[in-house]
């Protein structure tokens, strides 16, 4: 009897070793996570649109400032020829009295008028002319005996010198010369002296 009692003790053992404990061979029933919500799609941008946006932004940029050379140079082209139109004014301008005394002496009568006033009233006219335009910048060239240079000379004839120091240089003039501001508006034409050894 006690050996049947023993025998149930050893039967009820493994029951609630099978009841209470998870074997171990049995599968965990571990919680698998979830993956995360896959992010919304978003749109890309293409390198033709943004090559294509950058080409017009640049266009863009090279009409407006081409507009604005276009209007820089018409507007520059129109002071400088407001600019000259006052400048040519005002040299005119000074040169009315000189006109009016002109006008006077063009017009008085030879007969009834002495030869040496006439002279002299055509002479002060042409020193006033003279100072205007050397005020405005006109310089005459009249380089009587001064060494010949053919930058603003003009050779029309030549001379005998009469020494060897006085070779190439101007005998005569024919013709002033004009040089306004430094550029020559005319050479002057002169004779120049030549000297031969014989």
């Amino acid at each position: 009897m006690s050996r049947k009692k023993h025998s149930e003790s050893e039967d009820s053992t493994p029951n609630q070793d099978v009841e209470g404990a998870v074997a171990p061979d049995a599968p965990e029933a571990a919680a698998i996570p979830e993956p995360p919500p896959s992010p919304m799609p978003t749109p890309m941008s293409s390198p033709v649109i943004d090559d294509n946006a950058a080409l017009a932004e640049q266009k863009d940029k090279y009409l407006r400032l081409a507009a604005e050379y276009d209007n820089y140079r018409k507007r520059s082209t129109k002071e400088r020829l407001e600019m000259g139109s006052r400048a040519q004014a005002e040299i005119v301008s000074k040169l009315v009295d000189a006109l009016d005394d002109l006008g006077r002496f063009a017009h008085i009568d030879p007969a009834t008028t002495d030869p040496m006033t006439l002279h002299k009233g055509i002479e002060m006219v042409e020193q006033k002319v003279n100072k205007v335009l050397s005020a405005a910048g006109l310089e005459i060239i009249n380089p009587v005996d001064q060494t010949f240079d053919p930058t603003v000379h003009e050779a029309v004839s030549t001379a005998p010198a009469l020494s060897k120091e006085d070779d190439h240089t101007v005998a005569t003039v024919f013709q002033v010369g004009y040089r306004f501001n430094g550029q020559l508006l005319r050479p002057a034409r002169v004779v120049v002296k030549q000297w031969n050894q014989g």
